[in-house]
């Protein structure tokens, strides 16, 4: 580790000298397109220095609506502030509980933060490291971008790793195309917790006049080794009580040779074609920029080519004979010179009369303007009506294994023969395929000064398959259920402007397994001057009717099996949210009803050696409704260098026994912001998480889920432990990177390090990380 450290230590000064040198000396392309450096002491061609220009670095990044492929602008991945948080799967704000390591399965404390409805159950947990076409930043850049992203912890025995490579290159300024390649590797802290992700995506966008459109595909594999947890908690709570000293790899653990594994395929491919009408319109800086850039390398190229005409004149001219021709000096011409017929010297009236000097300099001077204008205007396609198809394809294959599982670990055994491979014990597999084509016809917004809102009318058709054992007579065979649902909906929006925007989405189930299901969504922005600086007021409602997905209601295994008969779901939430960057405040305050509430659950009894006995889980309902009140301040203040940051959550359940949150949850981030010599941005501080007491969710590997603790003899109360990290965050010419010492507590304040039943988190440990882009 400390190998590591002092290699990037020096790789970060080395950096600081090249960076600082990189807009002096290496910020030029020739018209060969070789970079070349500025200083004249470097150029063995002084007198053309002035020819070499900037490489343009326009980046434009947005992301895309998942139902029709609506274009939503948004910045690119280059804030440096708490870059290091972006890296765990705790979250920028510490706000998931997690198995301890990185990049295990994660749920949000915060419920209104929480996804819902996802077909795949065994993914969902995932949510830090699964890659999704609506969630991908889409590219257009002026030159090819690269960035690497690396962080890593701890060695090869317990150690982290993890690199993204992202590619992305424009074959035209419409056509752009890349990929992201992300690998996550943890070996784990405590026994058998080594978990991988490795994630391949490619995408492209194709951005014309006419027809547009957002491509997506990912392969994924994940695998996470399952240990139950530590079998007491007393390893870590009360070390005094036992007579040896535990490192944390020699805790013993309830499972062994356990895991999970997906294997996940996604097709995205959203087009539309525009009928419209062009106007002109002003360019944007960079625009003007990059065709000033064209214009430059046009010029030079057409020069150096008239330049290698001439050369090639001359050099000819030196290799031939010199040879008589024309007429020989002092000839005279015998006869008359021909004579211009008189009509051929009458006035061309065809021409503008220009009389005087002063209307010459005046049209000069018009024609001068209006070249200027043109030179920063550009023409504009103003789509009125757009058809757009999207179609969305997704593969997984999910496999729980196990070589041993614990004598009377589990309350029931469905099955003994079939589906077993080697010497697993267990081996439960589910499949799942699904295909979904959305069609729309829109009307859009802004194409005449009367059209304030856009109106988008959609069908939507999708199939799904899902394959499991199923028993029948006692036989065990590999079954197979298949739904399709068709529904329609309609939606009307404003985006366009900086004051009001609006969105407002309805659609029903017609038929299908879900027919009856239906959902209306709503959210508006309204943004107004106060002060010298501007308020924002937001909020955002939903109403939700709909089936739990099909695999809350049928799931086969080996030791857990459930075939419910749930009624519908009922959410409805209403949201707000006050922003004024004057104070750097946000309030966000919503409230929540759900009737027929699906959720996991597990139970278990505890053995005296600290193992697990009578296992089970499944997916409950409650019939009564459920009330969530959530209310949520970040506050910031400044003085000077000294920052201080705070996000206060406050949530109350009306039923904590099926729905059981922390009262409070507090982020608090305590640093000083400076700059080194003018060019090395530093962030150097000390973040914390805090939550109260509650019964958090318990984690079950069978089913891959977060799961609330059935059984009141052997539930855990968890929180009021300070998780604190200290930490030093810097950027230099685009470069991030992070040195951080995690949970500095560690064995210190109550013991209680734990985000979930009997899953302690890492102790301290050093993190460190760099982010670099390239453009070339």
């Amino acid at each position: 580790m400390y190998r590591r450290l002092s290699t990037l230590i020096v790789a970060l000064l080395a950096l600081a000298h090249v960076s600082a040198q990189t807009d002096r000396d290496f910020n030029q392309i020739d018209e060969n397109g070789n970079i070349s450096r500025r200083s004249e002491n470097s150029n063995k061609n002084s007198k053309d220095s002035t020819q070499h220009k900037e490489i343009p670095k326009g980046l434009y990044t947005w992301t895309i609506d998942r139902r029709f492929g609506d274009v939503i602008p948004t910045e690119p991945d280059t804030l440096s502030h708490l870059f290091m948080n972006t890296t765990f799967n705790s979250g920028m704000y510490g706000d998931y509980n997690t198995t301890g390591s990185n990049y295990t399965a994660r749920l949000s404390r915060i419920f209104i933060d929480r996804p819902y409805g996802d077909y795949f159950i065994f993914t969902e947990p995932y949510s830090f490291v699964n890659k999704k076409p609506d969630e991908l930043l889409y590219m257009n850049t002026l030159s090819p971008y690269t960035s690497v992203l690396y962080d890593n912890c701890g060695d090869k025995t317990n150690g982290e790793d993890h690199i993204d490579a992202k590619f992305a290159v424009n074959a035209n300024k419409r056509l752009n195309f890349g990929f992201d390649l992300d690998y996550a590797y943890a070996r784990g802290y405590y026994s058998n917790q080594n978990v991988s992700h490795f994630n391949g995506t490619l995408f492209g966008s194709y951005l014309g006049d006419r027809y547009q459109m957002h491509f997506f595909f990912n392969a994924a594999h994940q695998k996470a080794s399952e240990n139950g947890g530590i079998t007491t908690d007393d390893y870590v709570t009360h070390p005094e009580s036992f007579t040896d000293n535990y490192t944390e790899s020699e805790i013993p653990t309830v499972l062994s040779k356990n895991w999970n594994r997906n294997d996940h395929q996604h097709l995205f491919l959203s087009h539309r074609y525009n009928i419209g009408f062009y106007r002109m319109v002003k360019m944007t800086d960079e625009e003007i920029k990059a065709r000033q850039f064209a214009k430059e390398s046009m010029k030079e190229h057409e020069a150096e080519k008239e330049q290698q005409n001439a050369d090639k004149k001359e050099l000819r001219k030196e290799k031939d004979t010199k040879k008589p021709t024309g007429r020989p000096e002092g000839a005279k011409v015998v006869g008359k010179e021909p004579q211009r017929d008189a009509l051929d010297i009458a006035a061309d009236t065809t021409r503008i009369k220009v009389d005087g000097q002063a209307a010459i300099d005046s049209l000069n001077r018009l024609q001068a303007i209006q070249d200027s204008i043109d030179a920063t205007m550009k023409r504009e396609y103003v789509p009125v009506t757009s058809f757009i198809h999207t179609l969305d394809i997704s593969n997984y294959n999910h496999i729980y294994q196990a070589y041993s599982t614990p004598i009377d670990y589990y309350q029931n055994t469905y099955y003994n023969q079939g589906l077993v491979y080697g010497n697993d014990s267990i081996y439960d597999q589910v499949k799942h395929q699904h295909i979904k084509n959305t069609f729309a016809l829109a009307l859009l917004e802004g194409f005449n000064k009367y059209v304030k809102a856009g109106l988008k009318a959609f069908v939507s058709y999708e199939h799904n398959t899902y394959q499991m054992p199923e028993l029948e007579n006692g036989l065990l065979f590999w079954n197979k259920w298949k739904e399709y649902n068709l529904t329609l909906g309609a939606q009307l929006s404003k985006t366009q402007g900086k004051t009001l925007h609006f969105n407002l989405t309805a659609e029903r189930w017609l038929s299908g397994a879900d027919a009856g299901d239906m959902t209306i969504d709503f959210s508006t922005d309204l943004n107004f001057p106060l002060f010298g600086d501007t308020v924002q007021l937001a909020a955002s409602a939903f109403y939700q009717q709909c089936n739990p997905v099909f695999l809350q209601a049928t799931y086969h295994s080996k030791h857990i099996w459930w075939d419910n008969n749930f009624d519908r779901e009922t959410r409805s939430r209403i949201e707000g949210l006050f922003s004024y960057q004057k104070t750097n405040t946000k309030l966000r305050i919503a409230a929540e009803n759900i009737k027929n509430y699906t959720y996991y659950g597990m139970s278990y009894d505890l053995t005296d050696d600290g193992g697990r006995k009578n296992m089970t889980a499944g997916v409950y309902q409650e019939g009564d409704n459920i009330q969530i009140l959530t209310a949520q301040l970040h506050q910031n203040f400044r003085l000077g260098p000294l920052n201080w940051e705070n996000v206060i959550t406050y949530q109350k359940s009306s039923n904590k026994e099926v729905l059981p949150l922390p009262d409070l949850n507090i982020f608090t981030n305590l640093y000083l912001k400076f700059k080194i010599a003018k060019v090395l941005g530093v962030e150097l501080g000390a973040d914390a998480t805090y939550f109260t007491k509650y019964y958090a969710p318990d984690y079950s590997p069978a089913i891959n889920q977060f799961a609330v603790q059935k059984n009141e003899a052997s539930r855990v109360e968890l929180g009021e432990f300070p998780f604190i990290d200290v930490y030093a965050n810097m950027t230099l010419k685009g470069v991030r990177f992070f040195l951080v010492m995690t949970n500095v507590v560690n064995s210190g304040a109550n013991h209680m390090k734990f985000l979930t039943p009997h899953y302690p988190t890492n102790g301290s440990v050093l993190h460190f990380g760099v982010s670099w882009p390239f453009f070339n």
